[in-house]
């Protein structure tokens, strides 16, 4: 990217970084996203938001991801796998099958308990928990799944996470 920036301009690097690093990353995302080797990919993509948007590294790479409208690694993350909770919803099962009790919790998927790190690293445990915290304006929509990407998306872009622990204290600190 530092070699072809010169002769570029912002839209024509920013078009070559989706098609060429954004895709390299998507890819099985939801399965590989929440690996220690994460952190080192999330380096590489900002040092390459950096190199596109002509910074040094004392520049906040929150405001840089937001004017480029690009997603940081880990809003990738959650995107692409809540994006498999909602298309294989028929694989989760809801509170309601388990409990007949009308709580607030009632239309969440149904959290099984497992106190092993691999297990809670997995795909479909970390995507009903991500999935369950989310507020109920961007839960209520999941049935249509276009609707929910997009104001997904929104909610992305507006609240950037450093990691998956960061957005469970954002939840807890904030009320929704």
């Amino acid at each position: 990217m530092s070699s072809i920036k010169p002769f570029m301009s912002l839209n024509t690097l920013k078009t070559i970084y989706c098609s060429y690093f954004n895709a390299i990353i998507n890819y099985d995302l939801p399965f590989w996203g929440n690996s220690p080797h994460s952190v080192k990919i999330f380096r590489m993509q900002k040092r390459i938001i950096r190199i596109v948007v002509g910074c040094n590294s004392t520049v906040s790479r929150r405001n840089l991801f937001r004017r480029l409208e690009i997603l940081p690694l880990l809003s990738q993350y959650i995107l692409s796998l809540m994006h498999f909770v909602v298309k294989n919803k028929n694989i989760f099962i809801l509170n309601s099958k388990n409990h007949t009790k009308s709580t607030w919790q009632f239309n969440n998927f149904y959290q099984p308990i497992n106190n092993l790190t691999i297990y809670q690293r997995r795909v479909h445990y970390i995507g009903i928990k991500i999935f369950n915290n989310f507020p109920p304006y961007i839960k209520d929509i999941s049935n249509n799944v276009r609707k929910f990407e997009i104001r997904l998306k929104g909610f992305l872009h507006t609240h950037t996470f450093n990691s998956t622990e960061k957005y469970f204290q954002y939840k807890s600190i904030r009320s929704w």
